[in-house]
This record gives structure tokens, C-alpha cells and sequence, in this order.
């Protein structure tokens, strides 16, 4: 395929514009629920597929809003400075979910938000989707049901860091992968960890080092298998039980 020229994009972005009806994403993102005619109309604003590579920034704390972003393709990470001058990790997202939601309110983004592999977005320039909103109610419903899904996993995040033993903490994130990775075709029990265990210590308010105790005490618990970053979940159930507080493994 041609590359653009330097004139005219930056490299890791594709002239070519994105399709939504052409995407097997479409049933988890914006598009969901849309007849063909809607689909058309979302289709005409959005404006181009945009490459971020691996470590790469899709945008950073205090830059302007001007794109919501649906990943097409890899997984993100949004991180904040704490008080304390440190990193802080928000979320992990993944193919099918929207980036930008936290600068709706103040016209600046709160995060950054980073490329953890080699990724692709779509750009969905928010003041032409607010005029799409006034005319396709189905598709603000479902703007408004993925903006309560982001709030509901901000809340779910509280409450795994404040009340949560660090067994129940990490059962509770493998079994929220398992259930996106489910929703979105893939196996629930066997995938990659995208992230390393320091982005899986500093999001779970736990040491890269307990990370790896965790792993080794639930592989000897005949919970899962490890082989790098390869995850195979062996017995699903157990695990839903302890992130809701069971102690059957405790």
C-alpha cells in the first residue's frame, strides 16, 4: 500500500477513512443497534484510522478534546500523576471500547492514554457526533450506556483498591478480562496479558513483586498456567468466586 507523504500525514496515521459497517468490532462500539442508513450517516464523520505504536501517546493529561477514539485494533493503558508525583494507572482498555470520554466535561483530557502493542484507533470528532445525536436517539442511548459502563468500572476499580484482599484483587481483574475477552469472540480462559506486571501491580495498588506470588500461589492452586505472558485460566468458577469475597481458595 502507498504511504502518505510526510506533507501530507504524519506517518503513523492512515489517510484511508474508516468504515464501521466494515469493522467486526461494530456490534461493541458507537454503531451498535444502528440500521444500514444510521450506520451510513456515522460513518460519513468519521474521520481517519490512526496508528499509535507500541509506548506511543494517543493524547496526554491537559491536551485539548477534540476526538473520541474507538480502538480498532490493540490495547491502552490511561494513567494519572498522582499527588505524589507518581504514575498511576486508571484502566486497561481494548478493541471495541472508547478513549476520551474523561474530556467531555472540561474540554481537556485528564489521562494519557498509551499504546501497550502496536495499535490502531478511529477518530470520531465530538462536535459532529453531538449533531448526530439530535437526530439518531438509538444512537445516543447507547452513547449513554457506554458512558455508564465507564463509570460503573471507575466505581468497581474503587472498590477493588479500597476493601479487597490482593488474592481477591487479582482474581477479580483476570475474571474482568476473561469477560471482555468473551464478549468480543475470543477464548475466556486462555489469552495474553498485554500488560506487564508492573502496569498490573501499580493498577492494583500492589508490588510487581506480589504480582508474581499471586501467580505462582494460583498456578500451585491448579487455578491457572503461566508461560510468560501467556494466560490459561483452569478453572473459571473458582476465580468468579473469590473476586466476589468467597474464601474457597483463601
Amino acid at each position: 500500500m502507498t504511504q502518505p507523504s510526510p506533507s501530507a500525514e504524519p506517518l503513523n496515521v492512515h489517510a484511508l477513512r474508516a468504515s464501521c459497517s466494515n469493522c467486526s468490532m461494530h456490534q461493541l462500539c458507537l454503531p451498535m443497534g444502528l440500521g444500514e442508513n444510521d450506520m451510513a450517516r456515522l460513518d460519513q464523520i468519521i474521520g481517519r484510522r490512526r496508528k499509535v505504536p507500541r509506548d506511543g501517546h494517543l493524547y496526554r493529561m491537559n491536551d485539548p478534546f477534540t476526538n473520541l477514539y474507538a480502538i480498532r485494533l490493540g490495547h491502552f493503558k490511561t494513567c494519572q500523576v498522582n499527588a505524589g508525583g507518581e504514575q498511576q494507572i486508571t484502566g486497561f482498555q481494548m478493541t471495541g471500547e472508547l478513549l476520551g470520554m474523561d474530556a467531555i466535561s472540561t474540554d481537556r483530557h485528564h489521562c494519557d492514554a498509551i499504546a501497550l502493542e502496536d495499535s490502531e484507533v478511529c477518530e470520531i470528532p465530538f462536535p459532529r457526533l453531538e449533531e448526530l445525536f439530535g437526530t439518531m436517539p438509538t444512537l445516543l442511548r447507547h452513547f449513554h450506556r457506554m458512558m455508564s459502563q465507564e463509570i460503573t468500572r471507575e466505581q468497581n476499580v474503587m472498590l477493588l483498591l479500597g476493601n479487597m484482599r490482593a488474592e481477591q484483587r487479582f482474581a477479580a481483574f483476570l475474571v474482568n478480562l476473561a469477560s471482555r475477552y468473551l464478549t468480543r469472540g475470543y477464548s475466556s480462559t486462555h489469552f495474553q496479558l498485554r500488560m506487564s506486571r508492573e502496569d498490573i501491580g501499580n493498577y492494583l495498588g500492589l508490588t510487581i513483586e506480589s504480582i508474581s506470588r499471586l501467580l505462582s500461589k494460583f498456578k500451585k492452586q491448579g487455578l491457572l498456567k503461566v508461560n510468560n505472558r501467556q494466560i490459561e485460566l483452569l478453572d473459571l468458577p473458582t476465580l468468579k468466586a473469590m473476586a466476589v469475597g468467597s474464601d474457597v481458595c483463601a
